[in-house]
């Protein structure tokens, strides 16, 4: 026997459970980057006092000149470093999402494909053709679904092999 009230009580549970691991997700990657984005203001604090008081101290202007040289090699690699700190926490956050709806997916699939299992055994004769369109539906669907994540993915480390790649030249740049 179906119990509608019971079932749309516990389907509402796992929904909410579902939105609370979601929002847990998003606020913790939301919190790692405030935190790198706190730090990093720090240290953009201290180097410009620094920056400031060494140009106060210049005797001359070859002296101005040098410091101004000297400071602009650190500050983009560590711009550099900003960039990359915070596509990493981008990413972390995104491949747990991507792993989280995955999940939610392959739950809907199999609820539906159990729902769909139910309602067979209760169709009346001749519905053979509308459950198969509706399994072909959500074969197509999975297909569409795995395709998408396969691009994804493709995209993902495509992306993570530029940026490594620009790495690279920055710090190539820096040996030279």
């Amino acid at each position: 026997m179906y119990n509608a009230p019971e079932q749309l009580l516990a389907t509402n549970k796992e929904n909410l459970e579902s939105f609370v691991e979601f929002a847990g997700i998003a606020a913790a990657g939301a919190e790692k980057i405030l935190d790198m984005q706190m730090k990093i203001a720090k240290a953009v604090f201290a180097d410009t006092v620094k920056h400031a008081k060494t140009v106060v101290a210049a005797k001359d202007v070859q002296e101005l000149t040098e410091i101004q040289s000297s400071i602009v090699q650190p500050s983009t690699e560590k711009a550099s470093a900003y960039g990359r700190s915070l596509y990493s926490v981008v990413a972390e956050t995104q491949t747990e999402m991507s792993k989280f709806f995955e999940e939610r997916f392959a739950d809907v699939n199999k609820n539906l494909t159990t729902a769909l299992d139910k309602a067979v055994k209760s169709a009346p004769a001749g519905s053979d053709v509308a459950v198969a369109a509706v399994k072909s539906a959500m074969a197509a669907a999975n297909q569409a679904y795995d395709a998408f994540s396969k691009a994804t993915k493709q995209a993902t480390e495509a992306t993570e092999a530029s940026i490594s790649a620009a790495s690279g030249a920055t710090t190539k740049k820096k040996a030279a």
